[in-house]
């Protein structure tokens, strides 16, 4: 077999990143304007919760199957049909809008659907990325795509607030569908994606579904990481649910403070994603994780719950972001150094329902909580007592006691699973 051109393969990885990063900034966008369109019809965090919950629901139902399918399919045609779906369901709102008929259970609808899409895009692109990847090359790319996270982050709710002022829904909604057709139009044309090599007939679909939560379980460390991050997930989801409810509530808040809040969040990430390309590796891939995801646990859900305005919100958010992109870099770079190739989209379908289950079951708790306790809760404690000293008065302040809970619920989650065993042996 013919040894891959080091240069080449990255080459095609480069073009395929850029272009594909380029397309998630512009469904970013989307999201967040969807999120703020929400809010402002509603003014109910629960409803606007069910966004996520609509996007995230098809990881968990369908994922072991998608990882499954993703493994006999060809890579590079499933991505392309998947992103093509999803940027009709995308078109199919912008229509609504512009004919006077959009309703929230349309957007509901239309991120099920996507959510759909993207779990069986999502395994065919993780396996694109490592055959077209030298092996050592794996922590680098790690840093790069954490970067073009971070562009995202940074980036999106500020163009998407700046497009939603001049042009409405409807201008960010065109910018994400022009963001499409250049990544479709790159990878049709001009990027080869290489077969993986199979030593064995394909499986039949469910056969294979298991085999990726056989692999798990006869792999405790990745079971465990998988579980830790599931648990890390609750708390974040919790989080992406209670902070537009919270800042486009606040006196001090609004769109401009939660785009402000989001984009220090993504300049936290492009600093921290700068810092894991240069860095070397580090002696402990897994201390280096806990140590991260504790820091972030208790900085910035810290600073939302107690600060008044943009300035500590912001720092918090800094302070906590900073270290994510090398997390994430270092946990991919452990999964892709453990799980063999051949298996990764099946064992990657099975984290993504083991991972992400938490992510719907969280927004949806956050949301009622919100709306249902903690809301009304703080209106009946008047402007005078500790409570109202801690967490200010009026809407919103619901969510900043939230926000609280979560500060201790994150690091308990954390001091619990840095001891686990089977993650650290995970370093052999």
């Amino acid at each position: 077999m013919k040894k891959r051109s080091v240069s080449h393969s990255m080459g095609a990885f480069y073009a395929l990143w850029a272009t594909q990063s380029l397309s998630a900034l512009g469904s970013a966008m989307t999201g967040y304007a969807l999120i703020v369109w929400s809010y402002t019809q509603e003014g109910s965090a629960l409803k606007t919760a069910l966004l996520t919950i609509c996007s995230y629901a098809p990881y968990v139902v369908l994922s072991l199957f998608a990882g499954a399918l993703s493994d006999r399919w060809d890579k590079k045609r499933t991505m392309l049909l998947c992103d093509s779906f999803a940027a009709a369901t995308t078109a199919a709102v912008f229509l609504l809008l512009y004919s006077g008929h959009l309703a929230l259970w349309h957007i509901y609808l239309v991120n099920l659907l996507s959510g759909v899409m993207n779990t069986l895009q999502q395994p065919a692109s993780e396996v694109a990325v490592s055959v077209l990847v030298p092996p050592g090359q794996y922590q680098r790319v790690g840093g790069l795509r954490a970067f073009s996270n971070s562009l995202v982050t940074m980036l999106s709710p500020v163009l998407a607030t700046a497009l939603y002022g001049w042009g409405g829904l409807g201008a960010v909604i065109l910018f994400d569908l022009g963001t499409f057709a250049a990544a479709f139009l790159t990878l049709a044309l001009f990027i080869r994606i290489p077969p993986v090599p199979r030593t064995d007939a394909p499986e039949p679909v469910l056969a294979a579904a298991r085999a990726g939560l056989r692999y798990l379980w006869n792999h405790r460390g990745v079971l465990d990481l998988m579980l830790f991050l599931a648990a890390i997930n609750l708390t974040y989801a919790m989080y992406q649910t209670a902070l537009p409810a919270m800042l486009l509530s606040r006196t001090g808040g609004g769109e401009g403070a939660l785009a402000l809040v989001n984009a220090c969040c993504g300049a936290a990430n492009l600093m921290g994603s700068v810092a894991v390309s240069l860095l070397p590796r580090p002696r402990s891939r897994v201390r280096v994780i806990c140590n991260c995801l504790l820091l972030a646990m208790s900085t910035e859900n810290l600073f939302l719950a107690l600060g008044r305005g943009p300035e500590i919100w912001c720092l918090g958010a800094v302070i906590a972001w900073l270290g994510i992109p090398v997390m994430n870099a270092n946990i991919e770079a452990l999964l892709r150094s453990t799980i063999p190739v051949e298996l990764q989209g099946r064992v990657y379908a099975a984290r993504n329902t083991l991972q992400f289950f938490t992510i719907p079951l969280g927004s949806l708790l956050s949301g009622a909580l919100i709306d249902r306790v903690l809301e009304p809760f703080m209106a009946r404690q008047g402007g005078t007592g500790v409570l109202a000293a801690l967490f200010g008065t009026g809407k919103g302040s619901g969510a900043a006691l939230l926000f609280l809970a979560l500060a201790a619920l994150g690091v308990v989650t954390c001091l619990v699973f840095r001891r686990d065993r089977h993650i650290w042996a995970l370093e052999d």
